[in-house]
């Protein structure tokens, strides 16, 4: 059930972050973000091939290649937005200096997060579409040390509600060219998300002759993630990355869980220039 003391606490941190970042405004600051954010074109293309759950509490996997496709021009950018919690999307870095950046984005799913489809037991429910998502997001950072945080919440009126994740991730560079990351999160979600992903209304009990389930706000997911970045050079870079993140709460003991562990793996190919 709910733990009103960990969302609250959460999303009080995300949004000290938030807070803490947009409220400098002397003239220093602006300085700042002039000199670190470059009014010029900047692209990265790529590949990147994926296994991860089919839907959130799936005990089937699926690999999917996506193209990895993003464009910079001082602040604004488009494409994937890395740490906005949105697979793709166009936006806008409100502040940056030499520790902190913070910013706003629109965009969402490249695909359903979810079709009847995907499991037996789902058959007759319908899918959850694609819907449009709204993210602010920021990130602190302090030699190897990152500390990054996003709320995100379904602007597109498809019941997907709202959903607040923080991070933290270390960093260390064995050489010039390759890089280690590591560390843990943890993502809280509204109750409309998680019944719409858990829970099991009237129809569905129906359909499935399960229970009826309402699933309620809590703490979603805890994860610990891993990723190893090489540069070939000035342009070429190779990646892998792993994710064993563990539902929580409501979603874990949802009848639709079939595996509360739920891990991602990745391996990408980018170009910039």
């Amino acid at each position: 059930m709910t733990h009103l003391r960990k969302p609250c606490a959460l999303v009080a941190v995300v949004a000290a972050t938030l807070g803490a970042t947009l409220a400098v405004k002397d003239a220093s600051a602006q300085v700042l973000i002039d000199q670190v954010v470059e009014d010029s074109w900047r692209f990265t293309a790529g590949l990147g091939v994926f296994s991860r759950p089919k839907y959130p509490g799936s005990g089937d996997t699926d690999v999917v290649a996506l193209p990895l496709v993003s464009a910079n021009f001082g602040r604004y950018f488009i494409g994937g937005t890395p740490g906005a919690g949105l697979p793709f999307g166009v936006g806008a870095t409100l502040f940056q200096n030499e520790n902190w950046r913070a910013g706003v984005a629109l965009g969402g799913e490249l695909s359903k997060p979810r079709s009847a489809s995907d499991a037996r037991i789902l058959a007759g429910w319908g899918d959850i579409p694609a819907t449009a998502l709204g993210s602010a997001f920021a990130a602190y950072s302090i030699d190897w040390l990152t500390l990054r945080g996003f709320v995100v919440t379904d602007i597109g009126g498809k019941d997907q509600g709202t959903r607040v994740a923080f991070d933290i991730e270390g960093k260390y560079r064995f050489d010039e060219k390759l890089t280690f990351t590591a560390g843990p999160g943890v993502t809280w979600a509204d109750g409309k998300y998680s019944q719409t992903f858990f829970g099991v209304n009237g129809v569905q009990s129906f359909v499935s002759g399960l229970a009826p389930y309402a699933a309620g706000s809590g703490v979603n997911t805890v994860r610990f993630s891993i990723g190893a970045q090489y540069r070939l050079n000035a342009q070429w870079g190779l990646g892998a990355s792993v994710t064993a993140a563990w539902l929580q709460g409501d979603a874990k003991d949802s009848p639709i869980t079939e595996k509360k562990s739920q891990n991602t793996y990745g391996l990408f190919a980018s170009y910039s220039f």
